[in-house]
Formats: C-alpha cells, sequence, structure tokens
C-alpha cells in the first residue's frame, strides 16, 4: 500500500477548515493535531498520511487553503504500511487511481536534478572526455559509462517541466545550462583529442579510418528518432513512479553526451562531416527528449485527472445509492 505523510504547519485561524478538509477524505488516515505545536512558523501542528492516489487533491486543497503560503507542508515518503483499514479504503475509494504519482514528489525529484552547480558542467567535461577516450578507442563501454556520468538528462527534463508550468525562468535556466554544459564538453574533448593528434596517441585504426563507434554516433537515422523518442517516454514515467532503474536505461540509451564528444575529436582530427553529423545527433535527441518529455507529462496529468474524475463519478453514484 502506497502512503505519504504530510506534515503541515497550520496558522490558527485555517485549523478548523484545514481540519474539515482531512476528516472528510476517506483516504486520509491517522489525523493528528497539536494546537500551538510550532514555532518559526507559529502555528498549529497537522499531520496525517494520505493514500497516494488521493494525495493531489489533498494536496491541492491544501494549497488552496494558503497553507503554503502562511504555514508550511512537508511531505515524506512511507516506505511500508500494515494496516488492513488501510488496503480496505484503497480498494474500496481508489481502484485504478489507487497508483496515481503524487506529482508534487514528481516535480520534486525533477526539480532537484534541475540545479546547475559547478559539478554539473565538470560531470558534463569529463563525461566528454571519457566519451572521447571510447571514440577514439572503438569501446562501446566507454561511451555506455559516458552516458551514465553526463548528468545533462536532468537539466532536459527540467526544461521539459518548465515548458510544462509555462515556467520561463525554469526553462531558459534549463536551455543555457544545456548550452553552456555541452559546449564546455565539446571545448574539453575537442582539447583532449587534439592533444592526442599533437602527441601521435591515436590508436593505428582510428588514424586508418576505422570507427565503427564514432560512425554510430555522427550518423543520425530514422531509429535515432524512435530511440530517442522512446526513452524521453520512459525518462519521465520512470521520474513518475521513481523507477530509478528504468531511468539508468534512459541515461545509457540516448545520444547527447556521445555526440558532443564526437563532435569535439572530429574537430580535433579535422572530421568536418563526422562533426556536423555528431552536431545534427546532439540537436535530434535533446529536442526530442525535451518535446517528448513535455508531452508525456501532460499526457499523464490528462490521464490520471480523467482516472480521478471517473472516480468521483462513482463514489457520487455509490452515495446516492445508499440514500
Amino acid at each position: 500500500m502506497d502512503m505519504i505523510h504530510v506534515r503541515a504547519v497550520c496558522p490558527p485561524e485555517l485549523t478548523d477548515r484545514t481540519m474539515a478538509l482531512l476528516t472528510a477524505e476517506p483516504c486520509v488516515l491517522n489525523v493528528r493535531l497539536q494546537v500551538g505545536g510550532v514555532r518559526n512558523p507559529d502555528g498549529d501542528a497537522v499531520e496525517c498520511d494520505i493514500l497516494t492516489g488521493a494525495a493531489n487533491e489533498v494536496l491541492r486543497g491544501l494549497r488552496d487553503l494558503g497553507i503554503e503560503e502562511r504555514g508550511c507542508v512537508v511531505l515524506d515518503p512511507v516506505d511500508t504500511v500494515f494496516s488492513r483499514r488501510a488496503d480496505r479504503t484503497g480498494a474500496e475509494e481508489l481502484g485504478a487511481q489507487l497508483r496515481a504519482p503524487v506529482w508534487e514528489q514528481v516535480e520534486a525529484r525533477i526539480r532537484a536534478e534541475g540545479r546547475y552547480p559547478p559539478s554539473f558542467y565538470l560531470f558534463l567535461a569529463i563525461a566528454g572526455v571519457i566519451g572521447a577516450v571510447g571514440i577514439l578507442t572503438n569501446s562501446q563501454i566507454l561511451i555506455v559509462a559516458a552516458m551514465v556520468v553526463g548528468p545533462e538528462y536532468g537539466a532536459i527534463t527540467s526544461v521539459a517541466l518548465g515548458i510544462d508550468r509555462c515556467s520561463g525562468p525554469r526553462t531558459r535556466e534549463g536551455l543555457t545550462a544545456l548550452l553552456g554544459g555541452f559546449l564546455l564538453a565539446v571545448a574539453t574533448t575537442f582539447l583532449f583529442a587534439l592533444l592526442v593528434r599533437l602527441l601521435a596517441l591515436q590508436p593505428s585504426a582510428f588514424e586508418r579510418g576505422l570507427r565503427p563507434v564514432s560512425h554510430l554516433i555522427d550518423t543520425p537515422d530514422f531509429y535515432s528518432v524512435v530511440v530517442a523518442a522512446l526513452a524521453g517516454v520512459v525518462g519521465i514515467v520512470s521520474l513518475a513512479e521513481a523507477r530509478t532503474s528504468a531511468l539508468l536505461g534512459v541515461f545509457i540509451s540516448v545520444t547527447t553526451i556521445p555526440a558532443a564528444a564526437d563532435i569535439g575529436a572530429s574537430l580535433a582530427f579535422g572530421s568536418w562531416d563526422e562533426a556536423r553529423g555528431s552536431l545534427f545527433q546532439l540537436l535530434l535527441n535533446v529536442v526530442l527528449l525535451i518535446v517528448v518529455g513535455t508531452g508525456t507529462l501532460k499526457c499523464q496529468r490528462a490521464i490520471w485527472r480523467a482516472v480521478g474524475e471517473r472516480r468521483h463519478a462513482h463514489a457520487a453514484r455509490r452515495t446516492v445509492q445508499q440514500r
């Protein structure tokens, strides 16, 4: 049984309305009130457990009351629950909505990845060099390693959330971080590959033009579109459902940082056609991930909203029949 624990600091004048909201929802359990129990901000402490399928509606109600602005709301995931009442209530009240994502938690996960400290750019630069080594040595394992190290997917999902929420600052911040990060990765990779060329350290196979890994990266085709689009869907769904293994699969399936590495390496060795192909691959993947990610977010919200409306319609019919 999926559940979240909610701790709220409620201004005294809103406490009665808050308690009425919580106690009216059968999927809200273990409601606890401590009058005057909180300082900074001062207010009443309200705690409860909410079945995740009903959490979006309850949290929206708390926001509408102004708790977010005048007090505080904290969400804690609950890993394990032993409660037959919770099981029974979830089955009777929620049905298919039982597994609905808690959008506040989803957006919090995306926002957490949408921060761009110096380490964000450092990881991109390091991932680019790892990718360049993989290209020079024709090592697919190193290309996968570069994909895993690269943190760019967090910025991509943050841009998608910004578009979904019509947040210009978040969208611009994410796009700026992506542009600066990839430029840094290309520049770092170019300098590394140029040093390799000047010292004549490139492998003989690469020198003879045997570059199967590079060829896969710098020749985008129909399959590149399919993989990027599907990765965009899986990435957002895995974030919504907190499936880290599926999200890791996205990291190692999209050609973003390898394309940036191939741009730098190709420029260093004067392979202009390969550099153009890799640039197109990079732009293709980033644009598709943003567009498909935004669309998936909107579709998921719409689907779960429709499920919630059917739940309310069913509950209303049941109430009428009971009367």
